[in-house]
């Protein structure tokens, strides 16, 4: 058995770890949030209450939600801001015929994946099945495709998902994360192919 030590050592090791890992992911989502806003149609990040990622979490002590108190993964939409309202620190995205975003998603950790990875593209066509009080705006539709994963992101090249609330497709492009290391790769890699994406649809 390990000494106590050792214990506390590897605990606090491995923390540290975690924080770094999750700080270098939120300047590489700040520092594509930035190049974007250049662009011709000025985007901004998507916030639905404050903060920018969306992501399945959980308090429960049960085993099965004790897994998800660690963020394996998380995403964040870019919208232009002439389609989306800026207040109070959050944005508001109508949903329209006409709406379509940037998607970006980074997996740190999944059973169908070897590596830290990156997604990133355009989602579209998306659309409101039924009115509901909860789909007011996108923002509230980012924690539905975590939860609804395995069916929305099957196949990246073709997303094509239903359910009884929403229709959205897409096409996204994967990128190993420790290969995106400085700017000139973030935008050969993943601003340029996503803004491709974007504009084609």
């Amino acid at each position: 058995m390990n000494n106590k030590n050792e214990n506390v050592e590897q605990s606090s090791l491995a923390i540290n770890f975690v924080e770094k890992l999750y700080l270098e992911s939120s300047y590489l989502i700040k520092e594509i949030a930035g190049i974007l806003n250049e662009e011709e149609e000025k985007f901004v990040i998507g916030k639905s209450g404050g903060s920018g990622i969306s992501a399945m979490s959980s308090r429960g002590l049960e085993p099965n939600n004790v897994k998800l108190w660690l963020l394996k993964k998380f995403s964040v939409f870019f919208v232009p801001e002439e389609k989306t309202v800026i207040r109070g620190g959050t944005t508001i995205t109508k949903i329209d015929k006409d709406l379509k975003v940037l998607y970006l998603r980074i997996v740190l950790n999944d059973k169908n994946v070897e590596e830290p990875t990156v997604y990133s593209g355009v989602l579209y066509n998306i659309e409101k099945i039924a009115e509901t009080s909860w789909i007011k705006k996108f923002e509230r539709i980012m924690t539905n495709l975590e939860y609804n994963e395995n069916r929305v992101f099957k196949d990246i090249k073709k997303i094509n998902y239903e359910n009884i609330y929403i229709k959205i497709k897409g096409e996204l492009i994967k990128n190993n994360l420790f290969d995106i290391n400085d700017s000139e790769t973030i935008v050969n890699k993943i601003i340029k192919p996503s803004l491709e994406l974007y504009r084609k649809y």
